[in-house]
């Protein structure tokens, strides 16, 4: 099982992104915009360089933590972050223990 520290970190990350995921998003669209104009050709360069310039320096505001790619997928139960099967939530153990067990509907082992 994983530390209790660890999960909890996780659990921060999660937090964090929810947070920031709105000012997060309309940043990053943004500046996709900024970099669709300077390719397309509209509008004045210098403008558009200072307005990605000011669209970064807010990114940078923002935490690390806060984007989705740094969280990590960890089984609801024992925090395992390897062998993580997303559609239950599970580790690869977790999910084999409950199944034996009868506990997941509709999944039984293969046999043929």
């Amino acid at each position: 099982m994983a530390k209790k520290s660890v999960r909890q970190c996780e659990l921060k990350k999660q937090r964090l992104e929810e947070k920031y995921r709105a000012k997060y998003q309309a940043i990053k669209n943004d500046l996709g915009a900024c970099y669709a104009a300077l390719e397309n050709g509209t509008g004045n360069e210098e403008e558009v360089f200072a307005k990605i310039d000011a669209l970064q320096q807010q990114l940078q505001q923002i935490p690390r933590n806060a984007t989705k790619k740094r969280k990590r997928n960890r089984c609801e139960l024992t925090g395992r972050p390897r062998g993580f099967y997303r559609k239950f939530k599970l580790s690869r153990n977790m999910l084999r223990k409950l199944a034996m067990a009868g506990l997941i509907p509709g999944l039984r082992k293969a046999s043929w």
